[in-house]
């Protein structure tokens, strides 16, 4: 009976330090699911401010009719966030300007007026 009893505490002393050692199953499953909610959110924020930005090109293109006249007919079937970066650049706004207007960098803005000048 003492060797059952002494066993007993034994065994039970063994599996008590090795959990210690063993992975957390809930916490790898805790920081993944952390991590794909960081990462949804930053899709989230993205895809919001290219929207903001395509609304504002079509909010822009309805009201300034002129713009579409003024732009060479080479562009006037481009989207009209091209013709606005157009536009500006014409009107002599440098590309860091237009890039804080159309909110893009201004690597890109750089970029759509060599492929389009």
């Amino acid at each position: 009976m003492v060797y059952l009893l002494v066993s007993v505490v034994v065994i039970a002393l063994v599996l008590f330090a090795s959990s210690f050692f063993m992975s957390d199953k809930f916490k790898e499953l805790e920081d993944q699911l952390e991590q794909f909610s960081i990462t949804t959110m930053q899709d989230t924020y993205q895809m919001k401010k290219k929207l903001k930005v395509l609304e504002e090109g079509l909010l822009t293109g309805n009201n300034d009719q002129s713009t579409t006249n003024e732009v060479p007919e080479s562009l006037q079937d481009k989207p009209l966030l091209i013709q606005k970066i157009y536009h500006l650049h014409q009107q002599g706004y440098s590309p860091e300007d237009i890039s804080e207007q159309t909110d893009l960098t201004s690597h890109d803005v750089q970029t759509i007026l060599k492929s389009n000048i």
